[in-house]
């Protein structure tokens, strides 16, 4: 039987980077997954469908943790600006971090680079085992240790098992934690595409109706990722037109902010379920990322959530195991359940109020939004909220905010 300190089941970017967040602080890290990445592999020549709006927060953490300049040295592009617009209609909003004091809102980081980075950290840490292939075949819970068997029968032992395996969770599942979700009745479409006018490094988001639609900016100047939120039906007859149909649906849905638009990809659609763990930890146990909960893509702060989930837990076990104290103890863990179970609850709150408040044609709820996004774009004080709210600086755990790497 191997023993470790942490055992860390799901090797997604928020298990990778807590992993790395506990590097050099002496305990002994297992990352267990079901695949291993092929980093000898170029990066594919087109961009990934899957992306991230990396907040300055996250950064911060990719920083401190040390894949910050790996990432940044392959595909990455700083947005320095966000627009917000309801179509046909006067409601909307804009800023620019330049105003505020700051060189950037974020990046757009394909996930498969920041993958790449923190496997390439994992694999050079002395602390860090990395079981890879395997899954978890039981978990079996001690007073002093938890005890894993993986699918080939291997066996571990840790002091605290942490569940990094996205939302349908086997270990979250194994320990019996309730799990509140509803369907947002939505679908995500995502694909590259290529528009005519250039970017500008500008973050773009337009409510339409019954659908949300998101430009994301690549490095190529003339190239975004969508993230379109639409109805399971309407998902599905986007899908099924063709690239000309697709096109023409698009540039008009965009409002031609971009002018024409060409799909370069394929286009993949998938679901959206709010999930929200009824606890973040149990004895011997904390969960991370989308095992806890999932949020609506709408603002983009998903992983930004799972990363920060993985920063307090970082410093929580570091500070306890400072202190000469069982970190795998319930007890102990309740201050990281306290603290992000709150932040979640937030987001998930606000997510599902603003969806609410942006979906239809409700002549009076379309007045409403409009009025709202206008006193947000012009009363004095409001944007530089939002600008720290976009930035991820109000869920920014305090050790991350006294560290010394600057944001600017």
């Amino acid at each position: 039987m191997q023993s470790f300190d942490v055992v860390i089941a799901g090797g997604g970017m928020v298990g990778l980077a807590l992993a790395c967040g506990l590097q050099g602080s002496g305990l002994r890290v297992a990352v267990v997954d079901s695949h291993q990445p092929d980093l000898d592999s170029p990066l594919p020549a087109a961009p990934g469908l899957r992306v991230s709006a990396i907040n300055a927060a996250s950064e911060r953490l990719l920083q401190y943790i040390g894949v910050w300049d790996n990432i940044t040295a392959q595909r990455v592009n700083a947005y320095q600006g966000m627009e917000v617009w309801d179509r046909d209609s006067f409601g909307k909003i804009a800023f620019r971090g330049e105003e505020y004091g700051f060189s950037h809102l974020g990046h757009i980081i394909e996930n498969e680079v920041i993958l790449r980075a923190l496997w390439q950290k994992a694999e050079q840490s002395s602390d860090i085992t990395l079981l890879c292939p395997a899954t978890l075949k039981n978990v079996a819970w001690g007073e002093n240790d938890a005890f894993v068997t993986l699918n080939d029968d291997r066996q571990l032992s840790a002091r605290l098992v942490v569940g990094a395996d996205g939302a349908q969770s086997w270990l979250r599942q194994h320990a019996d934690i309730p799990l509140t979700f509803w369907d947002y009745r939505h679908h995500a479409l995502v694909a590259t595409i290529r528009t005519a006018e250039p970017h500008q490094s500008v973050a773009r988001q337009v409510f339409h109706g019954e659908g949300i639609l998101a430009f994301l900016p690549l490095a190529d100047p003339h190239l975004s990722s969508i993230v379109w939120s639409v109805s399971p039906e309407e998902a599905q007859r986007l899908s099924a037109l063709s690239n000309d149909e697709f096109n023409k649906v698009l540039a008009s849905t965009f409002d031609l902010r971009l002018g024409l638009c060409s799909v370069e990809s394929e286009r993949l659609t998938f679901p959206l379920t709010g999930r929200y763990a009824r606890s973040f930890a149990a004895q011997r146990l904390a969960l991370v990322g989308d095992a806890a909960h999932t949020v609506h893509p709408l603002a983009g702060q998903g992983v930004n959530l799972g990363f920060m989930d993985a920063a307090e837990l970082a410093s929580e076990i570091r500070r306890l195991q400072r202190a000469g104290k069982d970190f795998g103890q319930h007890m102990y863990l309740r201050r990281y359940e306290r603290r992000r179970k709150h932040s979640a609850a937030l987001m998930l709150a606000g997510m599902q109020g603003f969806r609410e408040l942006f979906n239809g044609d409700n002549p009076a709820k379309k007045l409403l939004r409009d009025i709202g996004l206008t006193l947000a774009d012009s009363l004095p004080g409001v944007k530089p909220k939002l600008v720290r709210q976009a930035m991820g600086l109000n869920d920014l755990p305090e050790w991350l905010e006294q560290d010394p790497v600057r944001l600017k």
